[in-house]
């Protein structure tokens, strides 16, 4: 990483910077650089997911997450960090240093109760915001045609290998993998995960691009509507506030589908969340801060609802809020 920062022209090849190792994700390595010129962050990909099973995933996708970053910041500057150089040769970047005092991150906030619906809805709105900006652009689904990467980072990891554990709900996972990966309309980020998300003065900046993909935009509001759900068992105290949340989130996406009809996007969300939440139970990356008894909740609410799929996002809410309370 110091020979990357030298190449990269921001450190000299005599100094000596301070390195602090940042905690947080499962794909890469993070870290805090101070510099004689001032601080910034630099990122590289992991050949191998720090996950309890075997997970591999080609180190590429640090081009991907970088070449969104800039794609995205070329209309929408605030909604991702500033690029200050990159090494393709060991798959890292640097990026601007963002104060956690200032930026801090989403996931802790809704740790400790701070469940903001207008923020909720501002995350739903900045992404349908590059969704919109990126349908059918033939230019885009070129240089995102990330196929396999997705297929290794989610599609499989997720359904794939929930399909492996729940043999009853394989065909219908089987075939949503076939479905998402061929509706391929919009610049996807993948990972729009509240970890991934900072709350910075200047609304929800987003982090973490290396799912990017040109494909299925049903899958990135999905994803994060699943995290919403499963907060709701990590704080019971908040769980009318991430309800609150999850209700701004899908009001503020659907208002901004302009590519196709709304209730086709509904649908497929909705599909794709009961499919999330039951990998993130049984699938490769489960969610680390539920209990057993409360996986095996979300295991029979996630399940019914794949083989049998709602087509409302309100229906699938509401039935969740019915199973909390019980």
């Amino acid at each position: 990483m110091l020979a990357a920062l030298v190449r990269m022209g921001l450190v000299d090849a005599s100094e000596q910077p301070l390195l602090t190792h940042l905690a947080g994700g499962v794909s890469s390595l993070i870290m805090r650089v101070d510099t004689r010129r001032g601080t910034l962050c630099v990122k590289q990909a992991l050949p191998e997911l720090k996950v309890a099973t075997h997970w591999s995933a080609p180190l590429e996708r640090s081009h991907a997450e970088l070449a969104w970053i800039k794609h995205v910041a070329s209309f929408a500057p605030d909604a991702v960090p500033g690029i200050l150089g990159e090494d393709r040769e060991s798959f890292c970047f640097a990026m601007t240093w963002l104060e956690p005092s200032q930026y801090p991150v989403w996931k802790q906030q809704l740790r400790e109760g701070i469940a903001e619906a207008a923020f909720a809805a501002e995350v739903a709105r900045r992404l349908v915001a590059i969704h919109s900006a990126t349908v059918d652009n033939d230019v885009l689904a070129q240089e995102f045609a990330k196929d396999e990467n997705f297929f290794q980072l989610r599609l499989d990891p997720y359904f794939g290998a929930t399909a492996k554990v729940h043999a009853d709900c394989a065909e219908a996972l089987l075939d949503l993998i076939s479905v998402t990966a061929n509706n391929k309309r919009v610049l996807v980020h993948g990972d729009v995960s509240p970890k991934n998300m900072l709350a910075g003065p200047h609304g929800p900046l987003f982090l973490d691009a290396e799912c990017a993909w040109y494909g299925e935009p049903a899958f990135d509001a999905a994803f994060c509507l699943c995290h919403l759900l499963a907060k709701c068992l990590w704080r019971p105290a908040s769980q009318v506030d991430f309800l609150a949340c999850f209700d701004a989130f899908c009001a503020a996406y659907l208002q901004g589908v302009s590519w196709e009809n709304k209730a086709n996007v509904e649908a497929r969300i909705t599909r794709l969340l009961a499919a999330i939440m039951l990998a993130r139970v049984d699938g490769k990356s489960p969610l680390e801060y539920l209990s057993e008894h409360n996986r095996e909740r979300m295991r029979t609410f996630a399940k019914a609802r794949v083989l049998l799929p709602r087509t409302q996002l309100q229906t699938i809410r509401d039935e969740w809020q019915r199973e909390l309370q019980l």
